[in-house]
């Protein structure tokens, strides 16, 4: 397995980073990416900014807002978290399956002290009932990539404030207090490792996947990036993890929305228009995973009469759950009409 921990701590070049790498690097073997990153939030690829963050709050703070282009929840980073990210081979990882995608993290966090690590719900890790990582994944052409934050010892407090936690979410969790329901895994190591900073606890953490003693025994495995690497990434990061348009994905107002929370896919928000019996505007979004793009969907249903059957009839011939992961077609059906 390679590994590349990124020098920069700006969210929006870093998620440039990982999708240049996705795409680029060579996946004989797996590759990890490691990186931290000043005060942000990251919102799903199928998100409504509006409806997730408190916005006013996010920019008294200075905290750096963007989108992803996997699925899932909003998530607060700060200089106290560590993400990660794998890339491997399509065929390597089964879409969803968070256990195999985390075990190396998990393997690692047990060398260190954290023992009892769990994968709860769609895509969590806990330790003693409380949520510490949170991970998506995403598919493109022959690989596949599954990416999570890592609670080392982010400010909970921010956290707490930045977010805007869905009811549907808190009924779910059976829990009133985000501040409650996470943790940092930092109290959970070894004493030795406890007064590490995150940049250390990474290094340390990178030992112990390897089972080496240090950084230097694995230096041929890290990457390195060429002048033209970088030139491609920043252009990621001004056309895509920079751009207002692709943070806040604009749409027009909507008609009608259906909102709704299902076990084992999320929460699937419908925004559409209809006028003389025709879809004429379609936005869907949740906190969902999905193999196929979303927008590919909607465009499927802009046209379309608004009726049951017809709906149904174009339903039963796409793979609804390669847009909306574990979604069935008649639950969508009943969102829509119900």
């Amino acid at each position: 397995m390679k590994f590349f921990r990124m020098p920069s701590d700006d969210i929006r070049m870093n998620l440039a980073t990982e999708e240049y790498l996705m795409d680029n690097v060579d996946i004989e073997e797996p590759c990890l990416l490691l990186y931290i990153q000043k005060p942000c939030v990251i919102i799903g690829r199928n998100q409504n900014a509006y409806q997730e963050i408190d916005l006013a709050y996010l920019q008294s703070k200075s905290i750096v807002l963007t989108r992803r282009t996997s699925g899932g929840g909003a998530v607060y980073d700060d200089l106290g978290n560590m993400s990660f990210s794998f890339v491997t081979k399509k065929d390597a990882t089964r879409f969803g399956d968070y256990h195999s995608a985390t075990q190396p993290i998990m393997k690692g966090l047990e060398a260190m002290g954290a023992t009892g690590i769990t994968v709860h719900g769609r895509n969590d890790l806990y330790i003693e009932d409380k949520k510490f990582s949170g991970n998506a994944m995403y598919t493109k052409k022959d690989r596949t990539y599954a990416h999570g934050t890592l609670m080392f010892d982010v400010d909970l407090d921010a956290l707490t404030q930045v977010l805007h936690v869905a009811e549907e979410k808190i009924a779910s969790k059976a829990t009133k207090s985000v501040r409650k329901s996470v943790t940092n895994i930092k109290p959970y190591l070894s004493e030795v490792y406890r007064d590490l900073d995150t940049y250390a606890f990474r290094d340390v953490l990178l030992c112990h996947i390897y089972g080496v003693a240090s950084i230097e025994e694995i230096s041929e495995k890290e990457l390195r990036l060429t002048d033209a690497d970088q030139q491609a990434i920043d252009a990621l990061y001004r056309e895509r993890y920079a751009n207002p348009q692709w943070i806040f994905d604009e749409a027009p107002a909507f008609d009608w929305q259906k909102r709704k929370r299902f076990d084992q896919v999320g929460i699937v928000e419908i925004n559409f228009s209809v006028a003389k019996g025709l879809i004429t505007a379609m936005k869907i979004n949740g906190d969902f995973f999905g193999q196929k793009e979303i927008e590919a969907l909607q465009a499927a249903l802009i046209g379309l009469p608004f009726q049951y059957e017809t709906i149904k009839k174009m339903l039963s011939e796409q793979r609804l759950d390669q847009y909306i992961y574990q979604m069935t077609k008649d639950d969508f059906l009943d969102l829509l009409f119900h």
